[in-house]
């Protein structure tokens, strides 16, 4: 594995600049959500939109599938409306989460997502797969093709030695599971958490953090969807989608951000500067 030492990211970016410039790219997703519509990769991306309309598991829970496709394995985003009147501030009496870890104790929570996040993931075939998973669906066995976002590697490995990291997908667990038994070999998650522990509102699958039975002041959310942290906006550091571009720096990007994050006694505080124009 490269010494992350020796890896520089792009432009020698700042952390408050590259937080910055990725929140302006998610920032039209977010109003585009909150208006009651969420762009799917078309929008982003028509050529990867297309291929990933047949194929691919990612795009599942944003497209509608071809009738020979398999079942959903990950949840379909729909429209919804900000919720008025609910407070997402305090921290639910049934924990998702044991308690930490000794090795863990005063780190910081990262809740990381997976697809689009860390993996690409399609039924078609892909001839550089890093992963084939074979997956059971209704009694037929289904090869689900898995790309590594580039970095995320070294990425996984930085963050276990800074925080308490947590897995937490919208997807099952049949097929998240097994990726990420081939994506962590090092055990970075102490925590694994699929679609039974998001909460289904207003058609969509969202990770509540006040569940996770740690403080939210000391709780992060890596994820592409801003829908997955609608409850939780303030905790959240946005990733582009990632689908197949092996020139991507994304990862990389954002080791020095959580690198500095990490010391951190208040990330409402400590995220508002790096926003902070």
């Amino acid at each position: 594995m490269q010494d992350l030492r020796t890896i520089k990211p792009p432009d020698q970016c700042s952390p408050s600049s590259v937080l910055k410039s990725h929140q302006q790219a998610c920032f039209q997703d977010f109003l585009s959500i909150a208006q009651g519509w969420s762009p799917g990769p078309l929008q982003r991306s028509r050529e990867v939109g297309v291929y990933l309309r047949h194929s691919s598991v990612a795009s599942v829970h944003r497209m509608s599938i071809d009738k020979e496709a398999p079942v959903n394995l990950l949840p379909k985003r729909r429209k919804y409306r900000l919720p008025q009147s609910r407070s997402y501030s305090n921290v639910s009496s049934t924990s998702l989460l044991p308690e930490v870890a000794p090795k863990d104790n005063g780190k910081i929570c990262m809740v990381i997502d997976l697809d689009e996040t860390l993996v690409h993931s399609s039924f078609k075939p892909i001839s550089n797969a890093d992963f084939i998973v074979p997956v059971e669906i209704e009694g037929t066995t289904h090869q689900v093709y898995v790309l590594k976002r580039p970095y995320v590697d070294e990425f996984l490995e930085r963050m276990g030695e800074l925080y308490e990291c947590v897995l937490f997908t919208a997807s099952l667990a049949k097929y998240a599971d097994p990726v990420t038994d081939l994506l962590d070999k090092e055990g970075v998650f102490r925590s694994r958490l699929f679609r039974e522990a998001c909460v289904f509102h207003q058609g969509c699958y969202v990770k509540d953090l006040s569940r996770l039975g740690r403080d939210l002041k000391k709780t992060i959310i890596l994820d592409n969807s801003p829908a997955s942290y609608i409850f939780h906006p303030e905790n959240a550091v946005p990733v582009q989608s990632w689908f197949d571009d092996m020139g991507d720096t994304e990862l990389l990007s954002l080791i020095p951000i959580f690198e500095e994050l990490s010391y951190s006694e208040d990330i409402y505080a400590s995220l508002g500067q790096l926003r902070a124009p």
